[in-house]
């Protein structure tokens, strides 16, 4: 009986197969580690605005029908073996798993490609939504299927786009109806990205303007959402006014410093000539930013008659504002008018700025004196690579902002100022990448008709402005 022996040694050939199949292997692991950025769709109506998740079926792209319906109208579900019998408002509309068409109000509807049914979800080709729902909503839709955005009736959001003076070199945009999006700055551009507002292309996609600041103003489309990208010849950053209606971009404020004398030149080891110093453009910046909370149609708490907690804590804000540059600290002023800002529009623009310290202004009729609350950060951490959490910004900085509070307690306790230091969930404290501290002010003893008093906010904010004075001075404090 013959045995067949196999030798423990590999060839070239299969050493080579073996190495091969590891690198595809490796490759593979790396493409499954990347996330891709999920496909979506929104959708935007006069009764909701939202965004749904676009799933891959057979090379098509497919949308759940009864989640997209549903946030329109009065929408049911029949369903008979693989029969989907679906109701929406007085609409009757049938759909058969592996069909291309479908019976509404017994009328054929061709769908382009077929109705998929995966695990109770009956979903349609997103390129057959321009005929379907026109039929299905009684009205006109109009679908930028490039971008996979889809209006509904009329809904729509124009805006316009210029150059003004007051500030210099500012761009004032202006938007037919309240918008709120999440902005992204980088060097020589700042990014608005609407993904719920229903904003519309303007004429021509690309503005340019006569500033030497803010050269022109981009808008495109991708993946559920709308962008407008201004270029800049400096940093840029957005606040907004005139109720969430008007955004405006300026340069970020770079103010010369003073230049301390440079060291004089030692003499190098080898020739003991002096090597020159490096010159560099020195900028100060905003060390603080102060937000007085609420603004709008947000008024806030109600602390006595016609006295709401809005005004109050802008009152208070400028009045520390005054205090602050009475001691040379650079500080600005997030709102500075009745304007309506979003709790992530003011975590936005605050983390634009890059403060040292971004102080938050609350007013109360509860207790006496004054509480500092520091953020109450969620346990565990989600966060994706260099992408962070916006829940979880403020971590890295809690200790900074306790640090901040516990300063700023000493100089009120000097001052014989009730005070308390609290953690509390407080937005937007959690979202903001720097020492962060909201102040809430009460009343004095005496009752709170004294709240608004001249004399008791000179008071407070004298404190509060020798507490921030004081970390301005440390060494190694940011400028």
């Amino acid at each position: 009986m013959a045995v067949s022996r196999s030798s423990s040694r590999c060839s070239p050939l299969a050493r080579l197969a073996v190495n091969l199949s590891a690198v595809f292997a490796l490759v593979l692991l790396i493409s499954a580690a990347a996330p891709l950025e999920e496909k979506q769709i929104s959708i935007y109506s006069n009764v909701a605005n939202y965004s749904l998740p676009v799933t891959a079926e057979n090379g098509h792209d497919y949308v759940g029908i009864f989640e997209l319906l549903e946030p329109l109208g009065k929408v049911s579900l029949k369903t008979s073996g693989t029969q989907w019998n679906l109701h929406y408002n007085n609409v009757e509309c049938d759909f058969q798993p592996g069909s291309d068409i479908a019976r509404l109000q017994n009328q054929p509807v061709p769908l382009g490609t077929s109705f998929v049914l995966r695990n109770g979800r009956g979903m349609v080709p997103v390129g057959s939504l321009t005929t379907l729902l026109p039929r299905l909503l009684g009205g006109p839709v109009n679908f930028h299927d490039a971008a996979r955005r889809l209006f509904v009736g009329d809904a729509g959001v124009h805006f316009t786009a210029q150059i003004k003076n007051n500030p210099p070199d500012a761009l004032e945009i202006n938007f037919t109806a309240r918008v709120n999006p999440s902005i992204s700055t980088e060097p020589g551009k700042l990014v608005l990205v609407f993904t719920h507002d229903p904003v519309l292309p303007p004429g021509t996609t690309v503005l340019t303007f006569s500033s030497r600041s803010i050269t022109s103003a981009t808008y495109s489309e991708n993946n559920g959402s709308a962008e407008i990208t201004i270029a800049g010849a400096v940093p840029l950053f957005a606040s907004f006014g005139n109720n969430g209606k008007t955004i405006s971009v300026q340069p970020a404020p770079q103010q010369p410093a003073p230049v301390k004398s440079a060291p004089k030149p030692l003499p190098t080891a080898q020739t003991g000539q002096p090597i020159a110093a490096a010159s560099h453009p020195v900028y100060s910046r905003y060390y603080i930013v102060v937000d007085a909370a609420h603004g709008g149609a947000e008024s806030g708490a109600t602390l006595g008659n016609q006295l709401v907690e809005k005004d109050v804590t802008l009152a208070f804000a400028r009045r520390l504002r005054d205090e602050l540059e009475v001691r040379n600290v650079p500080v600005m002023l997030l709102r500075d008018s009745d304007a309506a800002l979003t709790t992530d529009q003011r975590a936005s623009t605050s983390n634009q700025l890059h403060p040292a310290i971004y102080l938050c202004i609350h007013a109360s009729t509860q207790g006496h004196g004054v509480r500092l609350y520091t953020a109450l950060v969620p346990s565990g951490d989600t966060n994706r690579g260099p992408f962070l959490d916006w829940r979880m910004a403020q971590a890295p900085f809690l200790s900074s902002s306790q640090s901040a509070a516990n300063t700023i307690a000493v100089e009120l306790e000097k001052s014989h100022i009730p005070v308390r230091q609290l953690a509390a969930p407080l937005r937007p404290l959690n979202n903001i990448v720097a020492a962060a501290v909201a102040i809430e002010v009460a009343p004095p003893a005496s009752g709170p008709s004294d709240l608004t008093s001249t004399a008791y906010e000179e008071f407070l904010a004298n404190s509060i402005a020798a507490g921030i004075a004081d970390l301005y001075q440390l060494p190694g404090a940011a400028r």
